[in-house]
């Protein structure tokens, strides 16, 4: 944990200490490590003096945050409408029998987080899944396994 504090600490120091940064500092910071730990809250807290509960709210409202470990690749399968009629259920489906987890869920090797979205924003492209920052469109469930293995 010290380890992790020095980093959290390096990328603090990238930044004036003003709460106006506190975003992009956790953007940062959950950039480096998947998730935002108590410990790294205090830390930034501590630093930035803006109060652990601010902190907290910031984190949980942004979907790109999180407040528990991520894995190092994260999965987002989106289920808005156009997807969901072209057959995202099934995408989804597929994906927690691959991955062994279900949304909101991390495999036990950390090596992926499963998410569900309600839009990924490229409906013509539909179903869509993002793995990090990938777009992998007009999927089916046949393709899942081997996009899959382009990330283990």
């Amino acid at each position: 944990m010290a380890t992790q504090l020095a980093k959290v600490n390096e990328i603090i120091d990238k930044y004036p200490a003003r709460p106006s940064v506190l975003i992009q500092l956790l953007l940062d910071i959950q950039g480096q490590f998947n998730w935002i730990s108590r410990e790294t809250i205090q830390c930034v807290s501590d630093r930035l003096g803006v109060p652990v509960s601010q902190i907290y709210r910031v984190a949980s409202f942004y979907k790109a945050m999180s407040l528990k470990p991520r894995g190092k690749h994260v999965v987002n399968v989106c289920l808005g409408t156009a997807c969901h009629v072209r057959g995202a259920n099934r995408l989804m489906s597929k994906m927690e029998d691959t991955l062994g987890i279900k949304p909101g869920e991390t495999t036990e090797d950390k090596k992926f987080s499963l998410e569900r979205v309600n839009c990924l924003g490229c409906c013509a492209l539909g179903p869509v899944m993002l793995v990090d920052k990938d777009y992998h469109g007009k999927m089916t469930p046949a393709r899942v396994e081997p996009i899959l293995k382009d990330y283990k």
